[in-house]
């Protein structure tokens, strides 16, 4: 199916969204670790923009936490719609249920289709939750829900889930992936039409930014990672560089104002030949940009990157312990980590380190190891997450089978929306994992060089002043809510 088959004149009249959550909820991350971010982040829709893309002026897209719209402020754009796909993840599906019972008091007779990981690998339970849902979608759903939209009948739809007439619920064949990526239409449309592109920030990125994806799957095998063992896939299918180029063109066009475009995709650059090709017609469109990368991008694929326009990666390292890093599959070594972060380092190109404490084999002596590690690199800044272990990768598997976790604490927050440990050792309980998040932070930015760089930043820039200051408020916060 491409989208020239689309009739979309008789599409229903589709709302995606974002559902509202408690203040703080990004929903664009799909709540890959935490739910709630110790700086207020959003992250752009991207997996609801894009079915909406493909149904033109019959989708409409409302990323409700990013506007900070409540329930009621949502309900009274809803009730304009034919149906409404609402995306959602583990920690947040309880409170969107909630949402979908209360779009269907509102409008009575309006189709509820749920999209995400948490559905795709968990569909009957999903349906099973509440009435208000007609169906959820598997995997890849972006012509699922556009047949839907067409007015399909359920039974003819690949990758769909629903209750039959009888009530009994029904898993059709599942669909296969996208493999011609260039088929799909632009976001940007969408972007421009729905969003308030000022509504998005991540720490790391320059204001206004805009993210997007160029290709989806992941060839890496960590196992703790989502998207890759849920809905993407490890085959990394990609975009043509001549499309991406077009695309980021018309990006400058459209957001003159962006200070910054980021490459949401798992492993930007997990094909280096196309990473060079799209960087240097970046380079030539005076693009800055970044992007995610594993750390064992050589040196010479760096340098081109870094030539035209690329300001900084973000690398997940997760660990610094050997042994925690072939416990989880990550397929790098640590002695690369350290040359892909002298290299960076060289080149002049800022990184955003990413860390998990809590993984299989975390000791107090590998929990001090990674600290010790982040410090020596320095990265820009980090993240630290707790390991999730969601449905449908390995580790949940493996911590239900081991008993690191029970199966029915699936949501991993707390009533705030703060991620809690989920996982816990004989040696290392789930209180200690969940204290060392707060000591790394500490060890990390209690230095007198990532408080030298922020104060130099913060002396340059006014603007940027004012948003440390809101930052440094709501990181402190964070950790006194999490005592």
């Amino acid at each position: 199916m491409t989208t020239a088959l689309l009739k979309t004149e008789k599409m229903l009249k589709t709302l995606f969204l974002n559902p509202p959550s408690f203040e703080g909820f990004d929903g664009g991350a799909g709540a890959r670790y935490q739910a709630k971010r110790e700086i207020k982040s959003f992250w752009y829709p991207t997996w609801l923009a894009q079915p909406a893309a493909i149904l033109g002026e019959q989708g409409r897209l409302v990323d409700a936490p990013a506007n900070e719209w409540d329930v009621e402020k949502t309900m009274k754009i809803g009730r304009g719609f034919d149906m409404a796909i609402l995306h959602t993840s583990t920690p947040s599906f309880a409170n969107d249920v909630k949402v979908a019972e209360r779009l269907k008091q509102e409008r009575p007779g309006i189709k509820i289709g749920f999209c995400g990981a948490h559905v795709a690998v968990m569909p009957e339970q999903s349906l099973r939750a509440s009435s208000a849902i007609d169906f959820v979608c598997g995997k890849e759903f972006d012509f699922t829900i556009a047949e839907v939209a067409e007015g399909r009948a359920f039974c003819d739809i690949d990758g769909l889930s629903y209750r039959n007439e009888q009530g009994s619920i029904v898993h059709n064949k599942e669909r296969g992936l996208i493999h011609d990526m260039d088929t799909l239409p632009s976001v940007l449309d969408v972007y421009k039409r729905d969003l308030t592109i000022e509504n998005y920030f991540i720490g790391y990125l320059q204001h206004p930014y805009v993210s997007l994806y160029t290709g989806r799957g992941c060839p890496a095998r960590c196992t703790f990672c989502l998207w890759p063992q849920t809905v993407g896939g490890h085959n990394y299918r990609t975009q043509s560089a001549g499309y991406v180029i077009e695309e980021m063109a018309k990006a400058k066009e459209y957001f003159p104002r962006v200070k910054e475009f980021f490459f949401d995709d798992d492993t930007f650059t997990a094909d280096l030949r196309r990473t060079e090709e799209i960087a240097r017609g970046l380079g030539k469109l005076g693009i800055t940009w970044s992007c995610n990368s594993r750390a064992n991008v050589p040196y010479e694929t760096l340098k081109v990157m870094k030539e035209n326009g690329l300001r900084l990666l973000l690398v997940g390292y997760e660990s610094a312990n050997e042994q925690i890093l072939i416990n989880i599959k990550k397929g790098v070594k640590k002695s690369r980590y350290l040359k892909f972060a002298k290299d960076v380092k060289d080149l002049g190109i800022i990184t955003h380190g990413t860390f998990i404490v809590g993984l299989p084999g975390e000791t107090k002596e590998t929990l001090e190891e990674t600290m010790q590690f982040a410090c020596d690199i320095d990265p820009e800044t980090i993240q630290v997450s707790l390991a999730a272990p969601y449905p449908g990768t390995f580790l949940y598997d493996q911590a239900i089978r081991e008993g690191w976790l029970d199966a029915p604490k699936l949501e991993h927050i707390d009533g705030l929306g703060q991620q809690t440990a989920a996982i816990g050792y004989r040696d290392l309980p789930t209180e200690a994992i969940a204290e060392a998040l707060e000591t790394f932070y500490k060890r990390f930015y209690f230095r007198w060089k990532p408080i030298s760089r922020i104060v130099k930043e913060m002396l340059e820039d006014r603007r940027v002043m004012m948003r440390r200051l809101r930052e440094g408020k709501e990181f402190f916060t964070f950790m006194l809510t999490r005592k």
